[in-house]
């Protein structure tokens, strides 16, 4: 544990990206928004990392930090910029050059459970709580954060979340796909441990192709952009295709190394 409210360090070929605020049930705090498109460029910018884990330390995220909105929410100038840092650290997330998996346990509400949607994939203790509140705010939630949600669920279950502002528990959440995998409290983070060190084996070029494919679909393409085309052709060229085929005809576990 580090004073540090947000921070990222490696776990072998993992990342793990952990709010530290455990005192205020890990609220986001401007800071911490803030820090998320920087923390995900140095992300990206090691290549030996093969996934990433978002967590936080004790439960997943109470949501934004509330005793700063009298000050983010003065003014009009204050307001733009706060929901702009906002909508830029969880882009960033969600534009991860690596598979993301949220690991959430405990609470997961309002920013903590749209900063879980930015994620890949969710996986979910038994007696975590995910819900999302603005109705219980008077605030209204953002077109990007909208997006995700009726993506990850449907629109109608996305209204229902939003109009209610109530809290699911991990089975309800399952059940309408807002999380991938639940498993007992004290199972979640060996699980998402052993899915995101298993990606790790993967070929990293696939990976980050199927990831652009599907958000480029999600976003309207109906057809190849100039960057899914690039990542498609370039997986038949790379080294790793070859020792995929070379490793498929020795019988043996290949070796990929991302070029």
């Amino acid at each position: 544990m580090t004073d540090t409210p947000i921070r990222w360090f490696r776990d072998g070929r993992l990342a793990r990206l952990r709010l530290q605020r455990p005192a205020r049930h890990n609220a986001i705090s401007t800071a911490m928004w803030r820090a998320l498109p920087v923390l995900c460029r140095e992300i990206d910018a090691d290549p030996e990392v093969a996934a990433v884990i978002v967590e936080g330390e004790g439960v997943f995220s109470a949501g934004a930090d509330i005793t700063e909105f009298g000050t983010v929410f003065a003014d009009a100038d204050s307001t733009a910029a706060y929901n702009a840092a906002v909508r830029s650290g969880l882009a960033a997330v969600e534009a991860l050059d690596r598979p993301s998996i949220a690991l959430v346990r405990g609470l997961c509400v309002g920013g903590g459970c749209g900063l879980a949607l930015a994620c890949d994939l969710r996986f979910a203790g038994d007696t975590a709580r995910l819900g999302i509140t603005p109705s219980r705010l008077g605030l209204a939630y953002s077109f990007a954060d909208t997006r995700r949600l009726v993506q990850t669920v449907g629109p109608a279950r996305a209204k229902d979340m939003l109009f209610s502002g109530r809290l699911m528990d991990a089975a309800e959440a399952l059940a309408i796909g807002l999380v991938d995998r639940v498993l007992p409290d004290g199972e979640a983070e060996a699980a998402a441990l052993d899915y995101a060190n298993g990606l790790a084996e993967r070929a990293p070029l696939s990976l980050r192709a199927s990831k652009r494919m599907i958000e480029a679909m999600m976003a309207g393409a109906d057809s190849d952009t100039a960057e899914t085309a690039a990542l498609y052709e370039a997986a038949y060229r790379s080294a790793d295709f070859r020792e995929g085929q070379a490793a498929f005809a020795e019988r043996r576990p290949p070796r990929f190394r991302g070029r």
